[in-house]
């Protein structure tokens, strides 16, 4: 099936550089969003503004696209559940009911024989007290958690708050003695072919990706581990598309992986630059249905998140040949927003 226009949920940055990657390859894109200043509007050939309940304009972008994918995992289960029935959706929704919810995540994990962070489902501050043996460690809310959101960090019981209502549920995970963090970008194809792209250094601060690089400074075992894990779980999901696996080293060497994120991610900007191929115009040669080229590795990279007001320095600034500035366009600076990037090519 030739795929023509590609509806994509979500107008940030994601869906602003998946729409530059459509049109490199003659697809069109319609993008729907609840944001109305969502800086995709830019690149898309559609912008449709509406919360994602509204059954009108649901309907409405449903008639102008072939198939729809996403640009974040945070979208209901049960809309994206209900727009697949019409339209196919591209990670399917089942994927996305098991990486939304942390406990099934990391059983499923764990069930393929990957390591994880000991952890343990929490349902009241009761269960936090019957396994302290995992503290110090981080209390996470079990859905809809991302970029630090809804992560408490707990040295000891002491730690928590008496005014706590424990409405929600939440995973406690106990602290890694961290080495490193790297993540590995992989996408799979709809005949299975699939193209592991290299793991990634990152860095992060306060919770949220400051910096990355490639080649990362790990041992070639953790490489190839890392990557054939990647694998494993797009395969075992029967994943069509682009996403990315988050993983800690710790002091010993161990390799445990921190989560699984079903798009493409932050840390795979630098394949724009890097590659001839980059995760964004894969995603989009996947989900559509479009032969899976050879990727290149054109040069070792860095990339630097630029967040909040940082990117008024940014704008002034002029770059070297082998700096490429990415602006998002977003109208408006917050604290830790993250408002564009740039990547560093290392010849």
């Amino acid at each position: 099936m030739s795929i023509s226009t590609l509806g994509i949920i979500g107008s940030g940055q994601l869906g602003s550089l998946l729409c530059q990657a459509a049109k490199k390859l003659d697809v069109k894109t319609v993008v729907i969003s609840d944001d109305k200043d969502g800086p995709a509007q830019n690149y898309s050939d559609e912008f449709i503004y509406s919360k994602y309940d509204n059954k009108d304009k649901i309907k409405e972008f449903l008639s102008k696209v072939d198939i729809i994918t996403y640009e974040f995992e945070n979208i209901p289960i049960d809309i994206l559940k209900e727009v697949n029935n019409e339209k196919k959706v591209l990670p399917k929704p089942d994927v996305n009911e098991i990486v939304q919810n942390r406990k099934l995540e990391k059983t499923f994990v764990n069930n393929l024989g990957i390591k994880t962070t000991d952890w343990t489902f929490i349902k009241s501050a009761k269960d936090i007290q019957q396994n302290e043996k995992l503290l110090p460690g981080i209390l996470k809310t079990n859905t809809l958690g991302y970029d630090g959101h809804g992560q408490y960090v707990l040295n000891s019981f002491a730690d928590v708050k008496k005014d706590w209502c424990f409405t929600a549920d939440y995973i406690l995970e106990k602290r890694v003695n961290l080495k490193k963090e790297i993540s590995v970008v992989v996408t799979r194809f709809k005949n299975e072919e699939i193209y592991v792209y290299e793991p990634i250094e990152n860095i992060h601060k306060d919770q949220i990706l400051k910096y990355s690089k490639i080649p990362a400074d790990i041992k070639s075992n953790i490489f190839q581990k890392a990557q054939d894990y990647a694998k494993l779980i797009a395969n075992k999901l029967d994943y069509i598309g682009t996403m990315c696996v988050e993983y800690f080293i710790d002091q010993e060497e161990n390799l445990l992986l921190n989560e699984i994120a079903p798009r493409v991610h932050n840390s795979g900007h630098l394949t724009i630059n890097a590659f001839n191929i980059s995760q964004f115009e894969n995603h989009i040669r996947a989900v559509c249905g479009l032969k899976k080229e050879n990727v290149k590795k054109i040069s070792n990279a860095e990339m630097k998140n630029i967040l909040g007001s940082e990117i008024q320095d940014y704008r002034k600034r002029s770059f070297k040949t082998d700096e490429y500035f990415f602006d998002y366009g977003k109208k408006i600076i917050k604290e830790k927003r993250k408002m564009g990037h740039l990547t560093i090519l290392k010849r």
